[in-house]
């Protein structure tokens, strides 16, 4: 099988390392780059049409990321009658449907592990699961560069700036973090997911609210309630009405996600058969991703066909079909903004008792016009918050 790669950064080249070291029925045979790539390898080429009409290339991994061009050049190769192999979560969230669709009519795959998990097999298992199941739940870490910011600010005691840092020498995080520290790679990732277990085209606009306002003071306060932070990704079904939200999320100390360290994963679905399943694996990084690449260049070379899905669920998007508790830290002023909720006060912070996520998040946005340092999380689960967290003695209840 016969292979272009679309792109050679830090995943494209790490696919490009693992055939060129494994299986010998597999070659790249181009490499297309940019003009102003240079070229330094006789498989690379600026010219994508030799690509596209080359009849010996069975396959174009892309990994160029973002919506544009990508979007254009996965459509012209599976147009080509090409297999389309991709990393990127941006351009499938958004084109899943119409690259479903092309890939159909022309026969050939159109398949994106690496998008979701990493090295993780989350799509496949995903995908495996809802053959049989209605899945009912997702949630989970799926940001390993958010991750590791989170564990390393809480075990090395740093702050937010220094660890993003690190993040980038080591290659988790991008030359432009913000995909990852305001959950916006996350979005993409439960996109994905959902899509594929609820077989629906999936929503536009998700509430989000990612990691960029934590403080090294807000990690410290979580420890000392014996409480770790992490950026969840969550949906769920209920009937013909599904939710979804990214928002950093309080676990105990000793739950699975509160010990899911360094640049991993942690994602669950939930089934009506099957009950739960965990996956757990390392969330980012070039040859995790680059690996999960290659299991789908595998898949096609042995003929194992992905589960089928149109993408017509009529199902109905509802930010409130989730309740639970939040904790606030923001200028005092804006408590106001809940004086008709159940709300506490615990050092400094307001606690806010059972409320809709979608509104949560709306009035989070007023708060952050006023104070726009201001940092919000759910606390775990709503049945769990009153002894995880809410234990101090010295509440003031202002509800």
């Amino acid at each position: 099988m016969k292979i272009a790669i679309l792109g050679f950064g830090t995943v494209g080249s790490g696919v490009y390392d693992i055939i060129a070291n494994g299986d010998t029925r597999m070659r790249v045979t181009a490499i297309f780059i940019r003009p102003t790539h240079p070229a330094t390898m006789p498989e690379m080429t600026t010219d994508l049409d030799a690509i596209l009409n080359d009849p010996t290339i069975d396959v174009i991994v892309e990994t160029m990321g973002g919506l544009h061009p990508a979007h254009d050049y996965i459509l012209q190769a599976l147009q080509h009658d090409k297999h389309v192999v991709t990393a990127n979560k941006a351009v499938v969230a958004k084109y899943l449907p119409e690259f479903t669709a092309v890939a159909a009519q022309h026969h050939v795959q159109f398949y994106f592990e690496a998008t979701t998990g990493g090295g993780i097999p989350w799509i496949r298992n995903l995908e495996r699961a809802a053959r049989i199941d209605q899945i009912d739940t997702i949630e989970g870490i799926f940001n390993g560069t958010s991750n590791y910011i989170l564990d390393q600010m809480q075990r090395a005691h740093l702050d937010f700036d220094p660890v993003l840092l690190a993040a980038k020498d080591m290659g988790y995080a991008e030359a432009d973090p913000s995909a990852d520290s305001d959950g916006e790679d996350v979005v993409n990732k439960l996109k994905i997911s959902a899509a594929l277990a609820y077989n629906m085209a999936p929503p536009r606009d998700v509430p989000t609210f990612g990691i960029r306002n934590v403080s090294k003071a807000d990690i410290d306060f979580f420890a000392s309630q014996h409480q770790v932070l992490r950026l969840i990704g969550k949906s769920k079904r209920d009937g013909d009405h599904y939710s979804m939200v990214v928002e950093p999320r309080l676990y105990s100390e000793t739950a699975l996600a509160a010990n899911t360290f360094e640049n991993f994963n942690l994602i669950r679905l939930h089934g009506q058969t099957i009950g739960d399943l965990q996956f757990y694996g390392q969330g980012a990084g070039k040859y995790p991703t680059a690996n999960a690449i290659v299991q789908d260049l595998y898949d096609i070379l042995e003929n194992a066909p992905h589960l089928d899905r149109s993408f017509d669920q009529p199902l109905h998007f509802d930010a409130n079909l989730n309740v639970t508790d939040y904790v606030l830290r923001a200028d005092p002023m804006t408590f106001a903004m809940f004086n008709d909720r159940e709300t506490e006060i615990v050092n400094d912070r307001l606690v806010i008792k059972q409320i809709p996520t979608g509104d949560m998040h709306k009035l989070m946005r007023g708060v952050l016009a006023i104070d726009a340092d201001a940092f919000m999380a759910a606390i775990g689960d709503s049945e769990l918050a009153a002894k995880d967290v809410l234990h101090q003695r010295d509440q003031e209840v202002i509800g």
